[in-house]
């Protein structure tokens, strides 16, 4: 078996389609020798982790596209990546791969075969997590963090040398210490110094904070931005983030709004919310379907075989072309438009990237700074209206629950934080379609063992060709928890237990489907029927690294954690407890690229800190100022609720505020009012925003 498994957005895999599978000679080594696969790795996920895992074990290295020799059985013996048509770039060329593996087949069977065998014990040995548990302690942040500040870019920002890719999660991680440490500083300050600790409070806090932002803003700067549209490119090639890779992800826009969300929260930077606000722009024009709701998954990165980037970059000739001469001015300084550009296989082509700030530009033209910013703000307008008319890489539109679950939460905390009514009603009707084309709630499948239909969340809601051919995909560990994060995400926007109500149920059905009685963790996948597994299809996966979207175990562990807190059953924290312990003997190791798993750590060892807004009247400008008081810091365990007072009955709550909201007095005098609960118990209710927020730090501060 010949296995190619790649994307719709990935450059080589296009490339190797055209250069050696739309050649007659190959395809007819591959239909003489082969019988050829051919697999979505968006569609399929589960299939590429393991093929990844197999190949990576060949041949040490991993990627699309993916090519792999199987035996009949589908156990892996040989693979690699891209292959060349001819002998070149170190590798051997396709044909001659393609003849080798087949005269190895026929005259060198044995050798095949335990070859096959030994990638397949090297697998299940990799994937399998017995005996690597432990307990949950607050030491895997720390290890996180050193790790970060080991591999941390002092000068360009970012973690690890080219090519560099952004690490949303543990960025998000350390977003929220810093925003911890910084709490009440003066305060901790001389608490510490009163009880003789020598720590330096500010000199921490200060290399936390420029880790953060020298990394957010210099990816926002670089060419891995989209200058011109907005939203980011999968990851740069060099380490100065200013030649991407073109492809745009929804899931990398989804998660990097998040940091730059809580960067602003964090450190009050009007730039991060600036980039955020951005982020959104792009994606609602490009990533959206506007009139049914949903995310689409991903833009190429270009039109044909010879193109690299040529729809996002520019030649000096081209921009000139468009701009006055006052503009090209500008825009050459501040964007480092030159003659000789930065791809290699058109050097004329320049990568956008801010070179000379504003302030720079107006002392060196001796000209104002208003006077730049304006030519510079026409500028980028008329270039980005001429982008336009250049032949458009191609839009994949199928929506897929996971990543559509996690652009919904990451739209819902823009929306929040920055004031963003549109954005949070696009999210919610992302998500109602979701719930209402991918949730099965009483199931298509049967139980084997007792014949009852299980509740089911698919993994695709639509594909991108309208005319392909209807089939659903049963959902993944992934799409489960980020839809019940969306829910109860949504749930927190707008007060609605619906949402709440099917964050549980997805939540219990992911439980039923995934979940390891015996050795904790969730499983990636359900295991297929007799007889319907080939090779190493048939192991078990629970993830647990970021690679590159936030691993499933601790995004399950997170989803169990806040459904924890809001019914108080012990039931969803012990199963997040025993899902994290599973892996707490080796997460160390992993550095920040379990930064999903300390998020979720963090869930487990610190208390719910839960804010209910009462809105007296239904529009209250005290409400929506208390309201504000409560968004305005960012801490993982930290949840908003607003609700009118006629809302705050029992029936309209989750159990654990159930038991204390609607018996409040104040409920009945129609003023607005705010209560804080920290740790399963309420303070008593307060109208002041200023008090609340100083509550809010004060119960934060008390856990960081």
């Amino acid at each position: 078996m010949l296995l190619d498994i790649g994307a719709v957005w990935c450059h080589w895999c296009h490339v190797m389609d055209r250069e050696s599978y739309d050649d007659p000679e190959v395809a007819a080594i591959v239909n003489e020798h082969f019988v050829a696969v051919k697999v979505d790795r968006d569609e399929r996920p589960d299939i590429d982790s393991r093929y990844q895992a197999a190949v990576s074990a060949v041949s040490g290295q991993g990627g699309w596209p993916l090519t792999a020799f199987l035996t009949p059985d589908g156990k892996p013996f040989y693979g690699g990546t891209y292959f060349p048509p001819v002998d070149g770039y170190g590798r051997p060329s396709f044909k001659r791969v393609l003849i080798s593996i087949a005269n190895a087949y026929k005259e060198k069977n044995v050798d095949v075969v335990e070859q096959a065998k030994m990638v397949e014990s090297a697998i299940a040995q990799a994937e399998s997590f017995a005996g690597k548990s432990g307990w949950v302690s607050v030491g895997i942040i720390d290890a996180i963090e050193k790790s970060a500040f080991g591999m941390f870019d002092a000068e360009h920002g970012g973690f690890g040398q080219a090519p560099k890719f952004p690490h949303p999660s543990a960025l998000d991680l350390l977003i929220e210490r810093y925003a911890g440490k910084i709490k009440s500083p003066t305060s901790r300050a001389e608490s510490a110094r009163e009880m003789g600790h020598p720590r330096d409070f500010d000199g921490d806090d200060e290399q936390l904070r420029n880790l953060i932002v020298t990394t957010l803003q210099h990816m926002a700067l670089g060419g891995v931005y989209d200058q011109l549209a907005g939203g980011f490119h999968r990851y740069s090639v060099d380490e100065r983030w200013v030649v991407p890779h073109f492809e745009k992800m929804c899931y990398d826009n989804s998660e990097l709004l998040k940091n730059y969300v809580h960067g602003y929260q964090a450190t009050g930077s009007e730039f991060l919310a600036d980039v955020a606000r951005d982020i959104i722009r792009w994606m609602d024009e490009w990533l959206s379907d506007r009139e049914r709701g949903g995310f689409y998954a991903s833009q190429d990165a270009d039109i044909s075989m010879d193109d690299d980037g040529d729809y996002f970059t520019w030649t000096l000739d081209e921009a000139r072309a468009v701009l006055s001469e006052d503009e090209a001015q500008v825009a050459a300084l501040h964007y480092d438009i030159n003659e000789i550009g930065e791809m290699h296989h058109n050097p004329a082509k320049n990568v956008l990237y801010v070179r000379a700030p504003i302030e720079e530009i107006a002392g060196r033209m001796r000209v104002s700074v208003e006077w730049v910013k304006e030519l510079l703000d026409s500028a980028k307008k008329k270039m980005y209206a001429a982008r336009l008319l250049r032949p458009t890489p191609y839009v994949d539109k199928t929506i897929y629950v996971g990543w559509n679950s996690m652009c919904v939460s990451a739209y819902l905390e823009a929306a929040k934080v920055l004031g963003l009514e549109d954005a949070r009603r696009f999210a919610l009707r992302s998500l109602d379609r979701v719930l209402a084309e991918a949730w099965k709630a009483h199931g298509n499948t049967e139980d084997e063992a007792s014949a009852a239909p299980r509740a089911l969340l698919l993994h695709v809601v639509s594909y991108s060709d309208p005319a392909a051919s209807h089939r659903e995909v049963s959902g993944l560990l992934d799409d489960y928890a980020a839809t019940a994060l969306a829910c109860l995400d949504a749930y927190e926007a707008t007060a609605d237990l619906s949402y709440f109500k099917f964050a549980q149920a997805i939540a219990d059905a992911m439980i039923a489907r995934f979940f390891d009685s015996t050795g904790g963790g969730f499983f990636d996948a359900e295991p297929a029927g007799e007889g319907k597994s080939l090779g190493v299809l048939s192991t078990r996966r629970k993830p647990v690294q970021d690679s590159p979207t936030p691993a499933g175990n601790p995004m399950a562990a997170i989803a169990l954690l806040r459904l924890h807190h809001y019914t108080g059953d012990e039931g969803y924290r012990d199963k997040a407890e025993l899902t994290l312990e599973a892996f707490a003997g080796v997460a160390e190791q992993f550095g920040i690229f379990v930064g999903t798993y300390g998020i979720a750590v963090l869930h487990l060892l610190e208390n719910p800190v839960q804010v209910v807004v009462i809105d007296g009247s239904g529009s209250d400008e005290g409400a929506l100022a208390l309201s504000a008081a409560a968004v305005a810091s960012f801490a993982f365990n930290k949840s908003v609720l607003r609700l009118k007072a006629n809302q705050a009955v029992v029936g309209n709550l989750p159990p654990a505020l159930a038991a204390t909201i609607p018996n409040l007095p104040p409920l009945k005098s129609g003023a607005s009012f705010a209560v804080l609960c920290a740790g399963f118990s309420c303070q008593p209710p307060v109208t002041d925003p200023v008090e609340l927020r100083r509550a809010i730090e004060g119960a934060l501060t008390e856990q960081s």
